[in-house]
């Protein structure tokens, strides 16, 4: 990570802007003492002004050589030092303010807040309960010793590692994993330090010291890593190395063909490096400013410079690349049963759960339209789920008895559980399940887009670091077409992976959790996602994005290439500038106070095109009006509307594959009735209302074509549906080849329907703010 500010050490704050004002002071008056005939008042003027400068400019340069460094502040202070010794005093105080300028403008860039890790050692536990016999004790945590049995109260943090003695224990352990989902250990299983208690209360055996316990290291990983991380080398230093020996080589030459040493300070005042100092400072601040109208806090200015030159991305997947908070998939209903009814039922029961998978479940029936009834005797039994009684029915939603009976289509939902790698909240009535809801984290509907906008920023190398299962972890990879995919990572590894990805190229690390803060620390640039993720994660990085949007990620990467870009080009014109103004110089047709006025025209010209960094590329992001954007936020409020008909045509489709009775024609009726009445509309209205708006923005209606296309085959395969049930209708009992293609048509519209809407959240709906 970046560590520019450590490398300043002899700098003392408030410099640059005292010396700003005294060199603007020292000339300002030296001019008003020149135009009132006084002459040697003025040169007193500015000679001190050029004394003030020297001072700090000779504290820059030895801290440099400290660093092994020679940086652009040698050929000032060379330059000031020939101007009071050749008695061009008004060219040092032009000098003066010109470095004083740059080096003011480049603090404003590299000002940043202090890396401290407070948010880590406030979630550590002070104390823990030890039991002992009858008793139970509240003692430090630093005295626990392995062995000790410890009481670990619901919403208390685990003090130690230890294994789960007794009942068992229902965990939150995003702290350290990143993933949302709660997680049970029965008995005998190991429990790291750091995780929360979201169960009842349970007993855990201690195996290890506070001081060896997983958090403990996490913190000491932390402040490893950001102890390990290399200064960032200004931009304009890295220019200097070739640019500083040719400007004392100019003078040296002029001065000895000539003979005049007048000749060798005007070579080595519009030699100063001016543009070098300038450039960079203002295209930093200017992207700086741009981030941070978009959400995005960049620390320093070292630190969107190093953002430019990235090769390798670092990804976390939970909270990053995923929502980071589990959604419903799917809703599955038992024979008889309504998926909408499931979902309904399923949410009035667990509205008064604090569990993540409730409130999940919850918001899914709000945003259905679904209504809510009030359930009387409500109970919730830590780690099994939540019961309540309603229309005079005992229901539970959680976990599936063992012992329950389990139907085909009971099964059906634990594969597809397993293959989407979902959790599941079972709907059980009197002991009997009738229903099923999917549980996931959805992938970000931003995050395909973000990822391709940054490999065309110039990134090459795309990674995820997980701690989460291969599984679901190989699937968004796949989706998003990463480069390499980690899965099952403590933070240790992260910190180790980071290391060696450091070592080919410019990295950055992107993540949430506080379990990311060592690896964000460890990077050259650490990016923390910080509207709702760990207060430790983003004290840890470098930049952080304050809205919940990944695609903030490309916008703070396409603008720190454009600023690096533009600093680069006014850096590299505005030398060759200074090259041909020193070629002047040296044959003696600019004396040095002129060449100082040359040098500030240069210097203007510098700046002018620095600040080009301000304006938009329009080119990262396409300009919507506000009208389009408004009907980007009705069709995206439409699809979730919508769900339960993806739902519907899904369980009408398994239902056929289970039998052919008059129930499932009438599934296959209602599933019909859906797509007229809600689901066709609405593609009409997205074909004729948003795909038009859109075109102007995303370059003509040859852009939204392909999508076009997938109205088509929705309607086609509508159509076909309803051929299907009016043959039924006249003929009977369908016969087997009719079936087959009925079901083909059910499964097809329900994949291309996802497809679809998927496409449209990726490509269309991530594009409004």
């Amino acid at each position: 990570m970046n560590h520019a500010l450590r490398t300043r050490s002899f700098r003392l704050p408030g410099t640059e802007p005292a010396l700003l004002a005294a060199t603007t002071a020292a000339l300002t008056a030296g001019a008003v003492a020149w135009l009132l005939g006084a002459r040697d008042l003025a040169d007193l003027c500015w000679a001190l002004g050029t004394v003030a400068a020297v001072v700090p400019a000779v504290a820059w340069v030895l801290e440099a050589l400290h660093r092994r460094q020679a940086g652009v502040d040698l050929i000032a202070v060379v330059a000031l030092g020939g101007t009071l010794a050749v008695s061009e005093y008004l060219a040092g105080a032009l000098i003066a303010l010109m470095l004083a300028t740059g080096r003011t403008l480049e603090s404003v860039a590299q000002r940043r807040a202090s890396r401290d890790l407070r948010a880590l050692l406030e979630h550590a536990p002070r104390t823990a309960r030890r039991r002992t016999g009858a008793e139970v004790h509240t003692v430090p945590s630093a005295d626990v010793v392995p062995g000790d049995l410890l009481v670990v109260g619901p919403g208390e943090v685990v003090p130690v590692d230890g294994r789960v003695a007794g009942d068992p224990a229902v965990l939150d352990e995003s702290v350290l994993t990143g993933e949302p989902l709660t997680v049970r250990r029965p008995a005998g299983e190991p429990v790291r330090s750091g995780v929360v208690n979201a169960g009842g209360a349970f007993e855990i055996r201690a195996t290890a010291t506070e001081r060896d316990s997983t958090y403990a290291g996490i913190v000491r990983l932390a402040r490893q890593a950001g102890a390990e991380s290399a200064p960032v080398v200004r931009l304009a230093d890295r220019y200097a190395a070739w640019f500083l020996p040719l400007s004392l080589v100019a003078a040296g030459l002029a001065w000895l063909v000539s003979g005049s040493a007048v000749r060798a300070v005007a070579v080595l005042v519009v030699a100063t490096p001016c543009p070098l100092l300038l450039a960079a400072p203002v295209a930093v601040v200017s992207g700086l400013s741009r981030t941070s109208r978009l959400g995005v806090v960049v620390r320093d200015g070292g630190a969107l410079e190093a953002l430019g030159r990235a090769r390798t991305l670092l990804l976390d997947k939970t909270g990053t690349l995923t929502e980071g908070r589990p959604r419903v998939l799917d809703v599955v209903a038992a024979p008889g049963w309504q998926s909408s009814q499931v979902l309904r039922l399923a949410a009035s029961i667990d509205q008064y759960s604090p569990h993540v998978l409730a409130r999940a479940v919850v918001d899914a029936a709000r945003e259905r339209g679904l209504p809510l009834s009030v359930p009387a005797d409500v109970s919730e039994v830590p780690g099994r789920g939540a019961a309540g009684t309603l229309a005079a029915r005992r229901m539970t939603v959680g976990r599936l008895d063992t012992a329950a009976e389990r139907p085909d289509w009971v099964r059906g939902v634990d594969n597809r559980a397993l293959l989407d790698g979902a959790a599941v909240a079972w709907l059980s009535v009197d002991s009997r399940p009738v229903g099923a809801v999917l549980l996931h984290d959805t992938m970000r509907p931003d995050a395909p887009r973000t990822l391709r906008r940054l490999r065309a920023a110039g990134v090459g190398r795309l990674v995820m670091l997980t701690g989460d299962r291969p599984e679901p972890a190989l699937e968004v990879g796949a989706v998003l077409g990463l480069d390499e995919v980690r899965a099952g990572l403590t933070p240790a590894d992260k910190v180790a992976v980071v290391r060696a990805e450091r070592a080919r190229a410019v990295t950055v690390m992107v993540g949430d959790g506080v379990n990311d803060a060592p690896a964000l620390a460890a990077a050259d640039i650490g990016v923390a996602m910080g509207a709702r993720g760990a207060t430790a994660s983003s004290e840890a990085a470098d930049i952080v994005l304050t809205t919940d949007r990944v695609d903030r990620l490309a916008d703070a990467v396409a603008i720190a290439v454009r600023s690096r870009r533009i600093a680069v080009q006014s850096a590299l014109g505005g030398m060759a500038l200074s090259l041909a103004a020193m070629a002047v110089a040296a044959v003696g047709l600019l004396p040095p106070a002129v060449g100082a006025l040359l040098q500030e025209g240069i210097d203007v010209v510098v700046i002018l095109n620095a600040l080009r960094a301000l304006g938009d590329d329009r080119a990262a992001r396409p300009a919507l009006r506000r009208s389009t954007t408004a009907l980007i936020h009705r069709f995206a409020a439409e699809h979730d509307d919508l769900r339960d008909v993806l739902e519907a045509v899904r369980s009408a489709a398994d239902r056929l594959s289970a039998g052919t009775g008059p129930e499932s024609l009438a599934a296959v009726a209602e599933v019909h009735r859906l797509l007229t009445e809600r689901l066709l509309p609405h593609e009409y209205a997205e074909e004729h209302e948003l795909y038009p708006a859109l075109a102007p923005a995303l370059g003509g209606p040859e852009a939204t074509a392909t999508m076009s296309r997938a109205h088509a085959e929705i309607e086609r395969l509508a159509r076909r549906i309803a051929i299907h049930l009016a043959l039924a209708g006249k003929a009977g009992p369908l016969p087997p080849e009719q079936l087959d293609d009925l079901r083909a048509c059910l499964y097809g519209l329900h994949t291309v329907l996802r497809l679809h809407f998927t496409q449209e959240e990726e490509n269309y709906f991530s594009l409004a703010p």
